[in-house]
């Protein structure tokens, strides 16, 4: 798939998942506290969601962040995922997720995140019910985590796990390309 195939991939699984729990795109919105505009482009694979918006989204319809990668492709093995057998999110705010797990069915998932440079996950805190961690490859990542409004920046080679429902948000904050290899249960 290429990338506008993969944007209109998750517009379609969001507008069928909040169709399938009977939620109005004004309900949603609301939950999220987002425009029905903005939700309604979403949907329609016009406007990307930022990392924070598709947490609240999943959240809100009582799903997994991960369900979001859900779109399988074809694998010569099923138990190994290769660079073009992989789900790919682009995200709004310059974030790109590669799902680098073969499966979604198991006790985790990894996920390589790609940040460009000034690139974050959004204004609001993130508060996904997954336990995950992550690992940096590349880059330096800023965190600010819980009320404490002073970041930790990680880099090369550095490594962070929070707790479930982890009050969070992370950007990079340099002028060079980002990854992490993030882990979620």
């Amino acid at each position: 798939m290429d990338k506008q195939d993969e944007i209109e991939g998750l517009a379609i699984l969001i507008r069928d998942l909040r169709k399938h729990k009977n939620v109005t795109l004004g309900d949603l919105a609301g939950r999220i506290d987002r425009s029905v505009g903005f939700l309604s482009q979403v949907e329609r694979g016009i406007s990307r969601p930022t990392v924070a918006d598709l947490t609240a989204i999943s959240e809100a319809l009582g799903v997994p962040t991960t369900y979001f990668y859900s779109l399988s492709k074809p694998r010569e093995t099923p138990w190994v995922t290769r660079p073009g057998e992989r789900r790919t999110l682009y995200y709004a705010g310059g974030i790109t997720d590669v799902l680098a797990s073969p499966t979604m069915s198991g006790g985790f998932s990894m996920l390589e995140s790609h940040l460009a440079p000034g690139a974050t996950s959004g204004e609001g805190h993130l508060d996904d019910s997954s336990e995950q961690g992550g690992f940096v490859l590349e880059g330096e990542l800023t965190l600010w985590y819980g009320d404490d409004d002073a970041p930790v920046t990680l880099y090369r080679n550095d490594s962070f796990q929070l707790p479930p429902h982890a009050q969070f948000r992370y950007a990079n904050l340099s002028d060079k390309p980002t990854r992490v290899l993030w882990v979620f249960t």
